[in-house]
């Protein structure tokens, strides 16, 4: 019982963790620390998508699932099944890496303008 639970929660990070690789951007904005774990995150899934790996979460999970009952028989809440099929979308390889691509480019340019942003309203209030 406690792989599973522990299982579950490697889902929920997981899941938490894509939320912020897209949306981290609004944080990193204000604060350095969360730019630099987000662009880097950006960067390490931009790496495991070119290399095709699979992010270490996933294989903390899977061998997890394997100490709970190595037949990965379901039986557990919906919301952890529906957060699994979330994180594990069916897609093709060229498709994950070309979203991959945009999602690392659109917050290279976000990032970009709101830098712009800040040096701008430096120099107006001078």
């Amino acid at each position: 019982m406690t792989y599973k639970l522990l299982a579950d929660a490697v889902v929920l990070i997981h899941f938490l963790w894509i939320l912020f690789l897209f949306f981290g951007a609004y944080v990193g904005a204000k604060y350095r620390v969360a730019r630099i774990l987000h662009l880097s995150g950006l960067a390490f899934a931009l790496i495991t998508e070119i290399f095709g790996w699979y992010c270490p979460l996933t294989y903390l999970e899977v061998w997890l699932r394997s100490k709970h009952d190595p037949r990965w028989v379901y039986a557990g809440s919906f919301i952890v099944h529906y957060v699994e099929k979330i994180v594990y979308l069916e897609l093709s390889r060229t498709l994950i890496v070309i979203g991959t691509v945009i999602l690392v480019g659109f917050n290279v340019w976000f990032y970009r303008k709101s830098r712009e942003r800040r040096t701008y309203s430096k120099r107006s209030a001078c």
